[in-house]
């Protein structure tokens, strides 16, 4: 099982308008018009450029690629070599959350750096944790990294959510997201990623076409801003809501990437029906807080 939380149901993309072409691997240019944006504004954090003191040059962000992972040892090292090749990274960081397999030593030995948990503490724990030890490990001469967020299970593909970097780096949005193609096998009937998509239309605005993504780039600013994060399966949505509602911008990229998807068997039935509880759980959290927020303020006229 994979601590990984993705969307697995093969209607993520009903009722969407259809996705853009794949932006260039790698590229740091500007983005393309096909962004799909929350915004058609530049991102609230600019981008830092911080001179080299020996040359006089402009040093560029760097980017961690975070990898929260459970009993992936099949395909974490294949997932590392992948992460290592993307442009701008320089530190693939694997959080193995409680593995009962070799996942932590198989990551290590593709040239990750490895931290666990002693137990299986969950998606979101999994990535405060990676972005804690990035921040530990960020030079104070340098700008934060960005923090990229990727499944274990990609394998090769991992390269791939390389267009994620561009919108970020260069500063056009706070957070890109991933739209992946449809997945061989996937067994959903859309009813998750659905409900996710109508809660952040609600509070937000914007409505996502794959709010369930988990492949996401961000700033450092704008993950702390998006914490604690939501727990189990809400994390994706949670974070969605919170960044918006302060006012961050976020884009979705296309991406073309492959993982094992849940099928329709009960394993897999069960697994969405966890999903939607933890949605609800996570949006109707918001909801509350969203409420309370108007009484104070009403009050406070």
């Amino acid at each position: 099982m994979n601590a990984d939380h993705r969307s697995t149901e093969s209607g993520n993309n009903t009722g969407s308008a259809p996705a853009p072409a794949p932006a260039a691997a790698g590229s740091a240019s500007t983005p393309p018009p096909t962004y799909l944006s929350a915004s058609g504004t530049r991102a609230r954090t600019p981008r830092p450029t911080v001179g080299d003191g020996r040359t006089g040059r402009a040093v560029r962000q760097r980017v961690a690629v975070i990898v929260p992972a459970k009993d992936e040892s099949r395909r974490i090292a294949a997932t590392v070599r992948a992460a290592k090749a993307i442009p701008h990274v320089d530190l693939v960081l694997v959080v193995d959350d409680g593995s009962e397999d070799d996942t932590q030593h198989v990551a290590r030995e593709a040239g990750a750096v490895v931290v666990r948990h002693s137990h299986n503490r969950g998606k979101a724990a999994a990535m405060e944790t990676g972005a804690a030890v990035v921040a530990m490990r960020d030079a104070a001469d340098r700008p934060p990294r960005l923090l990229l967020f990727i499944d274990g299970d990609l394998g090769e593909t991992a390269v791939n959510t390389a267009p994620l970097v561009a919108p970020v780096l260069d500063g056009y949005a706070d957070l890109a997201i991933a739209l992946l193609p449809p997945q061989p096998g996937a067994g959903g009937r859309g009813i998750v990623v659905g409900a996710a998509r109508r809660a952040i239309q609600s509070l937000t605005g914007w409505t996502p076409t794959q709010p369930l993504s988990g492949m996401r780039c961000l700033t450092r600013e704008a993950f702390e801003a998006a914490t604690p994060l939501a727990r189990g399966w809400g994390v994706e949505t949670g974070m969605t809501i919170d960044l918006l509602r302060k006012g961050y911008v976020a884009v979705e990229v296309p991406c073309d990437l492959r993982h094992r998807a849940s099928s329709n068997d009960l394993k897999g039935q069960l697994h969405r029906a966890a999903q939607y509880r933890d949605v609800l759980l996570a949006v109707n959290a918001r909801k509350m807080r969203s409420a309370v927020d108007r009484v104070r303020a009403a009050d406070q006229h």
